[in-house]
């Protein structure tokens, strides 16, 4: 009897240390434990009361002054999403990069060399920084997403590369907020710096992620952002509504229809809306065609800027 009550209280005392070990290996993989106080914030596009202050030379300036480079995060089971994006949206970046898991003969892209999903984002990005020097603003996508530079350059337009932003539709998972990967996101050259050093640190951004649940691709990135003080921001336009959309624009059109069948363009999308995710091919074709291409003659849209495309582009 004697021998079964001490291993009962050993068992008891084993779980029990098994329990803390996990608790706090659980803490530490989410990196919740930064001394960083940081609030969620809600960043807006410029007004244009703010452009039309500034002296015509300096808003050319500006304009010129944004360059973006583009990791599209493709699988070659999507040829037809690829060929899409490659004809569609992607020529408005000042550069364009595909990365791929494997060596794809129908398309040039980079071979990653590898099917895990984070270690593809964290490649990518490695890639980009490397291979991508004198951007400012590093945009990520999905092949399923379509996306306006123009107004992604907007949004941009006001906001400083060289402090660390990383931004697009934010959630909240427990205590750490993210920036889901299919409304895309955008990293300023900062941010991705940052990101890059702290890569080389395998305790506070492993490449395998954490030992006890694997975490999407896009968690890991924030929770290695995080340790760097670089914090997931939501982006808006003036009134508020999401310009990263994790929806369709069709989806969007018809939650609109059911909610506020009354104001139904009011309350879709906003007029200056930076991505539409879940995209087929003929979906952005359509809107290439809405975006770009149709316009009522003889009206102006009197914007006080103008983005020109990339020298040699052969973009709409």
């Amino acid at each position: 009897m004697i021998s079964e009550g001490s291993s009962f209280i050993k068992g008891m005392l084993l779980g029990g240390l098994f329990c803390a070990v996990v608790t706090l290996l659980g803490n530490f993989s989410t990196g919740h434990q930064s001394t960083t106080d940081h609030h969620h914030h809600h960043i807006q596009v410029p007004s244009k009361e703010e452009l039309l202050k500034l002296p015509e030379p300096k808003r050319i300036e500006l304009s010129q002054s944004i360059r973006v480079y583009c990791a599209i995060l493709v699988q070659p089971r999507e040829l037809s999403y690829w060929a899409a994006v490659k004809e569609t949206w992607s020529k408005h970046c000042d550069k364009a990069e595909f990365y791929s898991p494997e060596n794809v003969k129908v398309f040039h892209s980079v071979n990653l060399d590898t099917k895990d999903k984070w270690l593809m984002l964290r490649n990518a990005l490695k890639h980009a920084y490397a291979n991508g020097k004198g951007y400012s603003w590093y945009f990520v996508a999905l092949p399923s997403t379509f996306a306006i530079i123009e107004n992604l350059k907007f949004f941009l337009l006001n906001k400083d590369p060289g402090q660390p932003f990383y931004i697009g539709h934010t959630v909240k998972s427990g205590e750490l907020e993210y920036a889901e990967l299919e409304g895309g996101l955008v990293l300023s050259v900062e941010a991705l710096r940052r990101l890059v050093g702290v890569f080389s640190d395998s305790v506070k951004c492993p490449e395998q992620g954490s030992v006890l649940w694997k975490l999407t691709e896009e968690k890991e990135l924030a929770v290695c952002l995080k340790y760097t003080g670089v914090f997931a921001e939501n982006a808006e336009d003036s009134e508020g509504k999401e310009i990263f959309n994790t929806k369709s624009v069709n989806t969007l059109i018809k939650e609109a229809l059911a909610e506020k069948p009354q104001e139904v363009v009011n309350g879709c999308c906003s007029d200056v809306a930076i991505t539409f995710h879940g995209q087929s091919p003929n979906h952005m074709q359509v809107l290439m065609y809405g975006v770009y291409r149709l316009r009522p003659y003889g009206h102006t849209f009197h914007d006080s800027l103008v983005f020109l495309p990339p020298v040699d582009s052969d973009n709409d």
